[in-house]
C-alpha cells in the first residue's frame, strides 16, 4: 500500500517531569530531547510502520529547525514534499509527567502546505490508497481527495468547509473542545465520523461504540495517540477493513504510541 499525509511539522522539546508546574513554581528535569513533532510527522511515521511507502506534503521553515526537521523525517524513509517558507519553523515544548500524560506549547504559527503550489507533486495522491489530512488550505484537501481513501482531523473544520470534500472518515474528539464535531458542520458530511475518548473509546457513527485497545505494559508518554489513532484509521480503511475491525485497527495504533517516548508508532499486523 503506498499512503500520504498532508499536514504540518513542529520542532518540539521534550520535557519529563514529575508533574506539570503550577503556577509560579520551579520544577526540574533531569534530561529533555528534541525531534520533529506535530500531527503531520507523527502520523507519517505511524503510516511508515505500516504501508509501503509514505509521502508527505507539509511546509517548512528555511531556518534551522526547518532543515532539521526534513533531515530527520527523510532519514526515517519518508518521501518529503515541503513548501520552503521563509518564516520561522513552528517550535514547541511538551512535559511529560508521571501519569504518562503530555502538556504541549506551540511557538509561532503553524505552516502548512497550499494546494495551488505547484512544486510539490500533487497529482501522486491519485496513486495513494490512503490520505491523512491535519493541515493545509482548501485547495490542499482537494488535492487530497485524488487519494483512495482520505480521513481528516476536525481540528481544520474551518478549512474543511471551504473545501466541500467528501471524507471517507472524520476523526474528532470528545474531550477537547478544538476538535468536536456536530452534525452538519461541514458539507457534504462524511461517510463515517468517529468521536475519540481516550481509554474510554470512543463513539462512531455509523456504528456506534467501540472499546479502547490496552494499553502497552510499560507506557512511556500519550504524545501523539490521537494522531497515530487517525493514520491508523486511514489504513484500515485504504486496506479494506471496515466497521468495528477499521476502529480496531486504529485504536492498536493509538496505543501504540504510548510504547515509546515522544513521536512513536508501532507496527500493527491488520
Amino acid at each position: 500500500m503506498r499512503a500520504a499525509v498532508v499536514g504540518h511539522v513542529e520542532w518540539m522539546e521534550f520535557v519529563p517531569v514529575d508533574a506539570v508546574p503550577h503556577q509560579g513554581e520551579i520544577v526540574h528535569a533531569a534530561e529533555s530531547w528534541e525531534e520533529a513533532a506535530g500531527g503531520g510527522s507523527v502520523a507519517a511515521v505511524q503510516l511508515l510502520k505500516l504501508a509501503d511507502s509514505v509521502d508527505f506534503f507539509t511546509a517548512l521553515s528555511n531556518d534551522e529547525y526547518g532543515e532539521r526537521a526534513r533531515a530527520e523525517l527523510t532519514a526515517r524513509g519518508i518521501a518529503v514534499h515541503a513548501t520552503a517558507v521563509d518564516a520561522p519553523q513552528r517550535r514547541g515544548f511538551t512535559y511529560v509527567d508521571d501519569a504518562c500524560e503530555r502538556t504541549i506549547t506551540t511557538i509561532g504559527r503553524k505552516l502548512h502546505p497550499r494546494g495551488h503550489d505547484d512544486t510539490l507533486p500533487w497529482h501522486e495522491l491519485v496513486r495513494c490508497d490512503c490520505v491523512y489530512v491535519c493541515a493545509g488550505d482548501a485547495d490542499a484537501m482537494v488535492a487530497a481527495r485524488r487519494a483512495r481513501v482520505v480521513v481528516a482531523t476536525a481540528r481544520e473544520l474551518s478549512t474543511l468547509r471551504q473545501a466541500s470534500v467528501q471524507l471517507d472518515a472524520l476523526v474528532s474528539s470528545g474531550k477537547d473542545e478544538a476538535e468536536r464535531y456536530q452534525p452538519g458542520q461541514i458539507d457534504p458530511e462524511p461517510h463515517r465520523v468517529v468521536t475519540t475518548s481516550g481509554a474510554l473509546g470512543g463513539w462512531a457513527q455509523p456504528g456506534g461504540p467501540y472499546n479502547a485497545a490496552p494499553l502497552p505494559p510499560d507506557p512511556q508518554d500519550a504524545y501523539g495517540a490521537g494522531d497515530c489513532f487517525a493514520a491508523g484509521l486511514a489504513f484500515a480503511l485504504g486496506a479494506g477493513l471496515d466497521g468495528l475491525d477499521a476502529l480496531d485497527f486504529a485504536s492498536r495504533c493509538g496505543a501504540g504510541a504510548l510504547a515509546g517516548a515522544g513521536v512513536h508508532a508501532e507496527a500493527v499486523p491488520l
